[in-house]
């Protein structure tokens, strides 16, 4: 359908469409200049509307890459089972936040910097997107941030100011993630520019860092403290961030975005938590931003 087409369905004046389109609200594509309204996906959209997601079958997850809320969404899928399907693909942290506000998926996990300043950041970071003011923001947990390297290089190389002048082979991440944000402060603080650190391979995930690392391909990444435990490697710390997790607010009260936090909060996910290391779990599941 189009403009005028759209406009008598939903019984509204063309201006509005418009409005929502702005709004990423109505699903819509633009071809050659002109707005199309796929029949199929704004009948989805409606039903969807009108029952406040009550009848989803699906939760959708992405933005950054993490460990332990990997190991959740599987027992959530594994409990779930058929009546629902259940998908983590993460990209990174700005990558997400654009899905999230195409409607694409239903989750966007984000870190955007230091913990102490995650307050500010994660909204100010959201408030880029027109669709910010139907979000929420979710406390999640902190992460300790730090670079991997085996022991024997850094035997050679003890200390973050070694390992950026050591002429190393680095596996660094890609563009709009959140744990390249925190690599660049760091470099920041030590007068060193990108360009300076050999570039081996671009990880697109946590796991994908740590093996390039673990496999000889790089000899130093950007990292999590988990990811150093799962692959054996040894860490050095450069702090921690919040990972915290944006939505649309009408989803807030979907069972299945509420058995999520429930495992989440679970005292199997605790001791795992535990088990990798490098994670905090104070204040996790407030509603920290959005709620009005």
């Amino acid at each position: 359908m189009d403009v005028h087409q759209v406009a008598e369905y939903l019984h509204l004046n063309e201006k509005k469409v418009y409005s929502m389109v702005g709004q990423g609200v109505i699903p819509a594509t633009k071809v050659t200049g002109k707005w199309l309204f796929p029949k199929e996906l704004v009948d989805r959209w409606l039903l969807d509307s009108a029952h406040d997601g009550l009848l989803n079958d699906r939760l959708v997850i992405t933005g950054g890459d993490d460990a332990l809320l990997h190991r959740a969404v599987s027992r959530l899928a594994r409990d779930t089972g058929r009546h629902a399907v259940i998908s983590y693909a993460p990209t990174s942290t700005r990558q997400g936040l654009e899905l999230l506000q195409d409607g694409h998926v239903d989750i966007c996990v984000l870190h955007w910097g230091p913990a102490e300043e995650s307050d500010i950041r994660h909204p100010a970071l959201m408030k880029l997107h027109d669709a910010h003011p139907r979000w929420v923001l979710v406390r999640g947990f902190g992460r300790e941030q730090g670079l991997l390297a085996t022991e024997a290089t850094l035997e050679k190389h003890p200390t973050v100011n070694h390992l950026l002048h050591g002429g190393l082979r680095w596996a660094l991440r890609q563009g709009g993630s959140g744990s390249r944000r925190f690599m660049l402060e760091t470099l920041r603080e030590h007068e060193v520019g990108e360009d300076d650190l050999p570039e081996a391979v671009c990880a697109l995930s946590e796991r994908e860092a740590a093996a390039a690392v673990r496999m000889g391909i790089a000899d130093v990444a950007p990292g999590t403290r988990n990811a150093a435990s799962e692959y054996g490697l040894g860490f050095v710390s450069l702090g921690w961030e919040r990972l915290d997790l944006a939505l649309d607010k009408r989803k807030w009260f979907r069972h299945l975005v509420q058995n999520l936090l429930k495992i989440l909060a679970s005292t199997e996910i605790a001791l795992t938590a535990q088990q990798l290391g490098g994670y905090q779990r104070h204040q996790f599941g407030e509603l920290i931003w959005g709620e009005e």
